[in-house]
């Protein structure tokens, strides 16, 4: 079995899980149709408390499948678009991937993944303990991020379950990610 997408969900309010959809649309250069974190600039409101005129690097969210299971299997129930992301992709190591590869979601859609997901405290919210499971310590007591990565649209298009994910890796050597 290939990479695929194996479920889309999107939010026009700003609440920590995303209801699934049968499908969303990948606007280039904004992000996901109808969905709060749509747009140029930055939309997560602690950071466009500090400066609402960066960047938006957090276009789309995305979280491998592998994780919801592990997560399950250590006691959490945590569902598709629970942790606010808006695809979860199965068979891609998306923590692996280095800044700059590129995501072509089914035909259409490419989102450039700019960085790792910094959780917050809210998840501890949404299930006690679970932010540890997260986010910990790895070698060297460097932090190690574990709740999916963001991207910008670099071509828009329709991505629903069940569509092939392909990675193409960045040019020039591997830059590991870090948080956006």
């Amino acid at each position: 079995m290939g990479a695929l997408v194996e479920s889309v969900s999107s939010s026009a309010g700003h609440t920590f899980g995303k209801p699934v959809r049968e499908a969303i649309r990948l606007l280039e250069g904004l992000g996901v149709e109808g969905d709060a974190h749509m747009g140029v600039t930055v939309k997560h409101r602690s950071r466009v408390a500090v400066d609402p005129t960066q960047p938006n690097l957090r276009q789309v969210h995305l979280i491998h499948a592998e994780l919801l299971e592990e997560l399950a299997a250590d006691g959490f129930a945590v569902g598709a678009g629970e942790l606010g992301e808006n695809v979860t992709t199965r068979g891609v190591d998306l923590l692996g991937l280095g800044r700059g590869a590129v995501l072509c979601l089914g035909p259409e859609a490419r989102v450039e993944v700019t960085g790792l997901r910094n959780p917050c405290v809210q998840i501890d919210a949404f299930s006690p303990g679970l932010l540890k499971k997260v986010v910990g310590r790895g070698p060297g007591s460097g932090v190690v991020r574990r709740a999916g990565v963001m991207g910008v649209v670099l071509r828009g298009g329709r991505v629903e379950p069940g569509m092939a994910v392909e990675v193409l890796p960045p040019d020039g050597p591997h830059v590991p990610l870090e948080r956006v």
